[in-house]
Order: C-alpha cells, then sequence, then structure tokens
C-alpha cells in the first residue's frame, strides 16, 4: 500500500460496524449545498450570453453577427470576448484550487468551505452590479476563486465523514446540488429575459447559494481526518459519534485513522512534489487528468454551459432556447437520482458504461439531424419534427451524462488519494477540472464555427477513446473504506507494479 497507509481489517464496508444516521444526512446534505454555488455559474451563463440587453451593454458585436446571421448560423456566437465572460470564472478557479490544497491542511475542509462562499458571494454582488467589461470579468474571477476553494474542500468533507458502506451515494451529494444549481439559474434565466435589467438579477442572484452553504456550513463539525491532522483527537471522536452512530466501534475507526495520519505527516510537506515524482503515486497522478478529461470531452460540459445558444442555432426561438435548457437541466438532474440510487449496489463502472452508450448514441444523432437537416452551415431551419427529436436526444444525451461522469468525477477522486497526498491530490484533480473547462468554454463557439455539425461526433469519438481506457485503468472502489484503498491498487493487474511491493498477482473481480 502507498506510503504505508494503514489497512482497516479486512477493507470490508462494514469493517467499523455503524448505522446510516440522522446526523450523518443533515452533515452530509448541508456539506453538499456548496455545489449550488458551482451550478448556478454553470447554469447562468448561457443563458445571460444571448440576452439582448446583456450583449447591447457588454458585446454590441455579437448583435450586429446576430443580424447577419444567415451567412452562417454556426459562427453568430463566435466571439473570444463573450467566451472570455464564461471562461474567466474558471481561470481564476484554477489558481484557486492550486492554493487550496494548503489552505484545506491549515484551515480544514469547514474552514475552506466557508472562504469559498464568501468569495463567491462578493463575486456575484459586483457582476450583478457591473457597469463596464473589466468590472464584469473582475466579478466572474472572484466568482471563480470562490468555485476553486468550495470544490476542493466539499468532496473531500463528504468522502471523509460518509461511512464506506454509502459513500458513493453521499458524497452524489455535491452532484445534487451542482444538478440543482443549474435547474434554478436556467430558471431564473427563463424568468427574467423579458426584463432589460433582467441579466443583473440573473448575474446577482450568486450571492443567495453561496449565502447558503456559508450559513450552514457555520453548523458543521470538520471531518475527523482533519481534526486528527490538526491534532485534536478528542474534537475527531466526537465527530465519529456524532455520524456513526453507538452501534459503531469508533475507537477501531480513530486507530485507524490515527494510523493513516502519523503514516502521513512525515510525507505531508512535498505533497506535490511526491504526487508529480513518486513511483507509487502514478496510478493516482494518472486518473488526476484523466477524470477530468473524460468529465470535459464528454461534451456535455460545455453544451450545458452554452445549451441555450445551441438551441438557437438549431432554430428555437429566444425564449424557447431558454425553455429547452430548462428542460435539459431538468433531465440531468432527475437522473442524478437513479445515480444515487445504484451507484453504491452495482459501483462505479456500470455506471460509465451506460452512460457511454447512452451519449455516444445521442451525439451521432444529433450531428446527423444537424447535418442532413439544417444545411452545412445550419442555413436551413429544421422542420419541427426534426426539432424537437433534437431536443429530446439532447436531454436523453443530458441523462447519459447525469448518471455517469456528472457525479462520479467528484465521487472518485475523493476516494482513490491517500491521506498524505489527498488534499493535494484533490487539488490537483480540481485544477484540472476547471483548467480544462477554461479551455472548452473559451473555445467551443470556435470550435462549433468549425467543425459545424460533426461538433457532435467529435465529441462522442472522445467518449468512447476515455471510456475505453477508464473500464481497462480504473479499479473499482464500490464499498472500499478510505484508509483501505491501498488495497485496491495493489490488486489491480496493471498499477500494482507501481504500488505497494509488487508481490500481489490475484486482482478482485471488481477490479
Amino acid at each position: 500500500m502507498a506510503a504505508g497507509v494503514a489497512k482497516a481489517g479486512d477493507g470490508s464496508a462494514s469493517v467499523y460496524g455503524g448505522e446510516l444516521t440522522f446526523s450523518v444526512l443533515i452533515t452530509c446534505f448541508v456539506a453538499a449545498s456548496g455545489g449550488l454555488i458551482f451550478g448556478y455559474d454553470i447554469g447562468i451563463s448561457g443563458g445571460v450570453s444571448q440576452m439582448k440587453p446583456f450583449l447591447e451593454a457588454f458585446f454590441p458585436k455579437v448583435l450586429r453577427r446576430m443580424a447577419d446571421a444567415k451567412r452562417n448560423q454556426y459562427c453568430m456566437f463566435d466571439s473570444h470576448a463573450l467566451t472570455s465572460f464564461t471562461s474567466s470564472l474558471y481561470l481564476a478557479g484554477l489558481v484557486a484550487s492550486l492554493a487550496a490544497g494548503r489552505v484545506t491542511r491549515s484551515l480544514g475542509r469547514r474552514g475552506t468551505m466557508l472562504a469559498g462562499g464568501a468569495l463567491f458571494f462578493a463575486g456575484g454582488a459586483m457582476t450583478g452590479g457591473a457597469v463596464n467589461l473589466a468590472m464584469l470579468i473582475a466579478g466572474r474571477m472572484l466568482l471563480g476563486f470562490g468555485v476553486g476553494f468550495t470544490n476542493q474542500a466539499t468532496p473531500l468533507y463528504l468522502a471523509e465523514m460518509a461511512p464506506a458502506r454509502w459513500r458513493g451515494s453521499l458524497t452524489l451529494g455535491f452532484q445534487f446540488f451542482v444538478s440543482l444549481g443549474i435547474l434554478i439559474a436556467n430558471l431564473v434565466n427563463y424568468g427574467t429575459a423579458r426584463l432589460t435589467w433582467g441579466w443583473r438579477l440573473s448575474l446577482g442572484l450568486a450571492g443567495a447559494p453561496a449565502l447558503i452553504m456559508f450559513v450552514g456550513a457555520f453548523f458543521l463539525t470538520d471531518t475527523p481526518s482533519s481534526f486528527v491532522m490538526r491534532g485534536k483527537e478528542d474534537l475527531a471522536r466526537a465527530a465519529l459519534v456524532r455520524v456513526r452512530g453507538p452501534s459503531a466501534d469508533v475507537e477501531a475507526e480513530l486507530r485507524d485513522i490515527a494510523r493513516a495520519v502519523e503514516a502521513a505527516r512525515g510525507r505531508e510537506e512535498g505533497a506535490f512534489r511526491r504526487l508529480f515524482g513518486g513511483r507509487e503515486y502514478r496510478p493516482h497522478l494518472t486518473f488526476a487528468f484523466v477524470l477530468p478529461l473524460c468529465h470535459q470531452l464528454s461534451g456535455m460540459m460545455v453544451l450545458t454551459f452554452f445549451s441555450p445558444l445551441v438551441f438557437r442555432i438549431a432554430g428555437f426561438g429566444s425564449n424557447a432556447a431558454l425553455m429547452g435548457a430548462v428542460i435539459l437541466a431538468s433531465v440531468k438532474f432527475g437522473s442524478l437520482i437513479l445515480s444515487t440510487l445504484v451507484i453504491d449496489r452495482y459501483g462505479r463502472k456500470a455506471l460509465v458504461i451506460a452512460g457511454a452508450v447512452i451519449m455516444v448514441v445521442c451525439q451521432v444523432a444529433n450531428a446527423w439531424i444537424m447535418g442532413a437537416q439544417g444545411g452545412k452551415s445550419g442555413e436551413t431551419p429544421l422542420p419541427r419534427a426534426y426539432g424537437v427529436a433534437l431536443l429530446v436526444l439532447t436531454c436523453v444525451q443530458g441523462a447519459g451524462f447525469g448518471m455517469s461522469w456528472a457525479p462520479l468525477i467528484w465521487v472518485i477522486p475523493g476516494e482513490i488519494f491517500p491521506l498524505e497526498i489527498r488534499s493535494a491530490g484533490q487539488s490537483v484533480s480540481v485544477s484540472a477540472t476547471l483548467g480544462l473547462t477554461f479551455v472548452q468554454t473559451q473555445t467551443f463557439l470556435a470550435l462549433l464555427c468549425c467543425f459545424k455539425y460533426a461538433t457532435f461526433a467529435y465529441y462522442a469519438s472522445w467518449v468512447v477513446a476515455m471510456t475505453a481506457f477508464v473500464l481497462v485503468f480504473l479499479p473499482e472502489t464500490k464499498g472500499v473504506p478510505l484508509e483501505s484503498m491501498g488495497s485496491v491498487w495493489e490488486s489491480h493487474w496493471y498499477w500494482r507494479r507501481f504500488v505497494g511491493d509488487g508481490k500481489r498477482v490475484q486482482a478482485s473481480p471488481s477490479t
């Protein structure tokens, strides 16, 4: 096992006993509400970007291009300034998430969540009151700092607080609130689109989810691992008793956490150097980058950002495009309920396979519809039946993403990193996610202008390639205690040559 992290008994999910207590449910629910911050931003920017008063105030060139859109429907929103409005947040989030690893170790998971909520609230106020492009971008960057801190700390908090048996479902709470935030943002956009100052209300309301998370975090306790790392063992014991229930073997779990912390303490300094330079961390580093690639190259994230714009290109009117985005967000939100029910029963890989099949079929079908029925440059309005079919297929694609990579990008990284590099590993994973989001949002409209309808097929090919890699190289982590995760890598047919002593040769069926 990497870095000598102690194994907890036999590594089974029931090693510590305990039950799914009301306390752990409430704790994880409140913590997961931090996902509202990220979700609201994902959902709000695309709708605001096609509101006429907003474009008149900040991007008048885009309005002139829309008036001349008959030349090429796919290129009417292609503006680097407009994409910078969306992407600047994720560039700032990338920087913040790298710094958040050290902040998380010193302030704890809860303290970092509080800092993220405060920064996001300030950013919402600035963007809602923006009077020029510089103020708008500065506010978006403040939002990005809040997202970077929150996305770093919240998945770690959930993974460390949840019992191993229900860790997948409870960690999915973060994605639940991300999806809820996206849905709320699209509803807000639809409701404010008719107001000349509606874009200010849409952007300014970002402060509401930040305030919810900030206030909620005051009532949370920090995680046992975080307490032990800061020398507060009594508080760690109290936290375990509170969330595990009277039937749990709290002392056994606390001893394993303490041993893991002790093994990690001497190696915690230079965690980034160890992660990037240590052979035993090769699988962890690989998936710190591969998982965000799978998430982003599915194409669903940029489609979520820009769905109102894509529906406009497909021939929907402004209000219809916004309603299409609401329907898409609703379907993704509903699909998360299914993944919550099955993730701890059938495992992570089952969701990967099901989601990939759904996404690829829908993406190829959408490429055919837009190419065959809309013309090479989208100059031909889609017949009503095909327009409805495109909306339905996009929603089914969203359901496939919502039940697979949407939640797994937050569940798996919180599970796979050993304690001594957990904050650093989560920082790298979140930074890679935000960095790729920046690249995707900055280039998507140009990519759409270049590839046109084939953009959907482009993303489908990536889904096939990345799914194949994950199925071969990612071990199943269902039900494994965090302190025993090293044995999973030691049992894997490929990664055992890097992790542990390399002598273990039999892999479990789940790997």
